[in-house]
């Protein structure tokens, strides 16, 4: 299917793209990503080519990322906030046909072929697109590669089709209202699942999509568009409550969908208080971004992520693993231009992580697979703990990692960050967590934190190194 040419023949002169000062209809997407694919497909690319993408979100970077799915080929958006070297060590394992790049951000690597994303755009406006070859109508034709964001290990190159995403937006769709006259703000980086997802969802509902300026925040884009939808991680929510003025326009929003990581008790109370639109998800890059969505706004303090979306099935394994299939899953990873699917012999993909699935079809997530520990003979989920820690009034957030212990083998030490300094006391915390989780999942020790350790080019705490830090003197 050429979606972009089917959102042209449904929604016409609707506005499909927003950027600062103008707006660019369907009809008029069409014919920019005409040219683009012409300028593409003329130097010698073919359908289902790699083309990388290093840049943030920007309107040209968008547009372009319509033109490569107009020519059929392969888009990989790369997290342009990795340091220099790790951005050209992935391009290196990836080998695409192309690079395209930002300005001034040349990376010269030997063998890649490169090109500046402004240069790209500037020549498709002289290509001649009439004879251009549609793209292939294979609906399980690779569309895109998104690496997973790498919160254990090396970041996996994640390969999808169209039929991938065509179902995840229509699922999502289907569970959160999206259509002609809607604007859903390009929140979430391109190269992370939740923000390239936009894109298609926009195309199938006829809904905006809204670009800003390169670099500006996102109260600046809230003010700038007639933005009704939004993606957030809870650190983007958080923000942007702390400010009256951004939080008043949350307030008249259609949807905010929250995910990335757990949202705690004081963020999602506020965002009720509130009256905010605020939707909590369970989604992985394997799955093409949502898995489960609760079925409408949040009006209290739950621990669920919601219900399985159509287009998904998820199976709670013997040992509590959620593993999921589907037309929403990935095709698989790319490792030395082998694709490995990952499925086991039903088709299964298994996600790491632990959690539980309701015969309602509500998906509950106690935490990582791999993040596990045992504790006196007990496994013990450092997330399931953390959950417990951001129910108490005063905490923020929390990471819990293992220290080893003569007598348990392991115990749990919390890092947490708080809204007061040093409340509230560890004596406090000591007998409402021993309350709530029991003594032996209680940490044995609370250290504060004003601000997080991530990993490189990410917003995810980097639990690694709490990990080490834990065992400092």
């Amino acid at each position: 299917m050429d979606i972009v040419g089917r959102a042209a023949g449904l929604f016409g002169d609707l506005p499909a793209l927003r950027v600062p000062g103008k707006t660019i209809s369907f009809n008029e997407c069409r014919k920019i990503t005409e040219g683009i694919a012409c300028r593409f497909l003329s130097q010698g690319l073919k359908h289902g080519d790699i083309v990388a993408v290093v840049s943030p979100n920007t309107p040209e970077t968008a547009m372009l990322l319509l033109g490569l799915l107009k020519a059929g080929l392969v888009a990989a958006p790369l997290n342009c906030r990795f340091p220099r070297h790790l951005i050209g060590q992935t391009v290196e394992k990836l080998r695409p046909r192309l690079l395209l790049t930002g300005p001034n951000e040349a990376f010269e690597l030997p063998g890649i072929r490169e090109a500046s994303i402004s240069k790209a755009i500037e020549e498709s406006a002289r290509c001649d697109a009439s004879g251009s070859e549609e793209p292939p109508e294979d609906p399980e034709r690779p569309v895109t590669v998104i690496h997973t964001s790498a919160s254990t290990g090396s970041p996996k190159a994640a390969l999808h089709s169209f039929s991938n995403h065509w179902h995840n937006a229509l699922g999502s769709n289907e569970n959160i209202p999206l259509g002609p006259g809607d604007c859903w703000l390009l929140s979430l980086p391109f190269y992370h699942i939740g923000g390239y997802a936009v894109i298609f969802r926009a195309l199938a509902s006829g809904s905006s999509m809204a670009a800003g300026s390169p670099g500006e925040n996102l109260a600046s884009s809230l003010k700038g568009f007639p933005v009704t939808h939004l993606s957030l991680v809870p650190t983007q929510l958080y923000r942007l409550l702390a400010n009256p003025e951004t939080a008043e326009m949350l307030t008249g929003m259609k949807a905010i969908l929250l995910g990335g990581s757990p949202a705690p008790k004081s963020l999602i109370e506020e965002a009720v208080q509130l009256g905010l639109p605020l939707y909590l998800s369970y989604g992985s890059t394997e799955m093409g971004s949502q898995i489960s969505t609760t079925p409408g706004p949040v009006s209290g303090l739950q621990q669920d992520s919601g219900r399985i979306l159509p287009f998904r099935e998820v199976m709670e394994a013997v040992d509590g693993e959620l593993l999921v299939r589907g037309v929403c899953l990935f095709r698989g990873y790319l490792s030395g231009g082998e694709l490995d699917t990952r499925r086991d012999g039903d088709g299964w993909f298994h996600t790491g992580d632990i959690g539980r699935v309701s015969e309602d079809g509500r998906i509950t997530v106690l935490g990582r697979k791999d993040n596990m520990f045992i504790s006196g003979g007990e496994n013990i989920h450092p997330e399931e703990v953390e959950k417990a820690l951001m129910t108490i009034d005063g905490i923020m957030e929390s990471i819990v990692v293992p220290v080893p212990d003569s007598e348990y083998g392991q115990r749990p030490v919390a890092f947490i960050r708080t809204f007061v300094k040093n409340m509230p006391a560890d004596s406090e915390l000591d007998l409402l967590m021993k309350g709530l989780v029991g003594k032996l999942k209680a940490p044995v020790r609370y250290e504060r934190v004003d601000e997080w350790a991530v990993l490189p080019g990410s917003q995810k705490t980097d639990r690694a190194f709490y990990r080490r830090l834990a065992l400092e003197p």
